[in-house]
């Protein structure tokens, strides 16, 4: 079997998610634990010569966050120490990496079967970036414990950021990504296979069975 032809995004891993009183800090999981294991998948992924894509959200000057120049819009420091000229850097301004962006066409010229994506938010651009995937036959692996959510409350109601990841991660590996711990995906990175993906029929079955009435 041919080894899976991978590449790692690095989706937003930016100082305005680790600002303690800001309105995006990342609160699930403990973001200084997903930045230790998104710089080890980075540096396993250096180690493989594999790939590697550093995106960063970009507002105008002057915006409440990610403000062109701003602090807070630099990449951390964590990842930007380990940034290099081989790496391919996208800036955007949609949730989607794939919008507005040369990022399908790289995807394609370096033939890239699976993108696995770190970095933030789960709730925002990781799961717009794998919903957007899914048209293009590109396959997606996301990192659990490389990622994280904010709380959210809003007319439709309120979750806390441990009910939003937990919940994105069922959903997502229902149909659109392939859910996984980092050191899953890095024994999975060693023998060259792919991480294992529920599908949308037997995550429907199984939750029937787990939801059915006692008695």
């Amino acid at each position: 079997m041919a080894e899976l032809r991978r590449a790692l995004v690095v989706i937003d891993v930016q100082n305005d998610y680790f600002a303690e009183e800001g309105p995006l800090a990342i609160q699930y999981p403990d973001r200084n634990e997903s930045l230790a294991n998104i710089t080890r998948a980075i540096d396993l992924a250096e180690k493989q010569g594999m790939p590697i894509v550093s995106v960063q959200h970009e507002y105008p000057a002057g915006a409440p966050v990610f403000a062109q120049g701003s602090e807070g819009w630099k990449l951390h420091p964590e990842v930007a120490s380990r940034r290099t000229d081989s790496w391919k850097h996208l800036v955007k301004s949609y949730s989607s990496v794939f919008a507005g962006t040369d990022f399908e066409a790289w995807l394609r010229e370096k033939e890239v079967e699976a993108i696995t994506i770190v970095g933030y938010m789960t709730n925002n651009c990781d799961l717009a970036t794998a919903v957007e995937a899914e048209p293009l036959g590109i396959a997606v692996e996301l990192l659990s414990d490389a990622s994280g959510a904010i709380h959210l409350a809003n007319e439709a109601g309120m979750a806390s950021a441990q009910q939003v990841h937990e919940t994105l991660m069922v959903l997502l590996n229902s149909n659109f990504a392939a859910v996984a711990t980092t050191d899953a995906w890095a024994a999975a990175v060693e023998a060259g296979t792919a991480v294992p993906k529920g599908d949308l029929g037997s995550s429907a079955m199984q939750g029937r069975a787990a939801f059915a009435p006692v008695g």
